[in-house]
């Protein structure tokens, strides 16, 4: 497996991965699939902001990304940013989340990240024990924030320090 910066021809795969998300669970509060053109905008948006895009791929194959947004527009937000991994099927428990995060993570602190924040739609056991794995600690919960596919969802919300 490698891990490398993902660039605009990742968008296909990116978001062949993401669409299944977004349509099939609640794990995503978005509602409609997102086009490869809108992907390689989203990537290049997050690298103009100067936060890491990250692919994890094997033998050419994306078999999953992670990344980090700015958590908040306001200045004093500047060192805080929360972030995101998402997996093809068949990467599932096979390390990928945890390698995706471990280069995230250190591509943030190089960066002078202080907080990361990692936003959960519950219940997704996975995703809580990868976090928590990487040392994120639950620090909020809120009750029927979201709604999608007819029912309240929660969110919790898990953060890491970096420095």
């Amino acid at each position: 497996m490698h891990i490398r910066f993902a660039h605009a021809d990742d968008a296909k795969a990116i978001a062949a991965i993401y669409n299944p998300y977004i349509l099939n669970t609640a794990i995503s509060f978005e509602e409609e699939p997102v086009t490869d053109g809108a992907m390689a905008q989203r990537i290049a948006d997050v690298q103009d902001g100067g936060l890491p895009w990250l692919v994890a791929e094997r033998d050419g194959k994306v078999l999953g990304y992670a990344y980090a947004t700015k958590w908040r527009v306001r200045h004093a937000y500047r060192f805080s940013v929360e972030s995101s991994v998402y997996l093809a099927p068949e990467a599932a428990r096979q390390g990928v989340g945890s390698a995706l995060y471990t280069a995230l993570l250190t591509q943030l602190a190089e960066r002078g990240c202080h907080l990361v924040i990692g936003g959960i739609a519950l219940p997704n056991e996975a995703s809580v024990a990868l976090h928590e794995k990487m040392g994120y600690e639950k620090v909020a919960h809120f009750r029927e924030v979201g709604f999608k596919f007819g029912r309240w969802i929660d969110v919790a919300y898990w953060q890491k320090t970096l420095a």
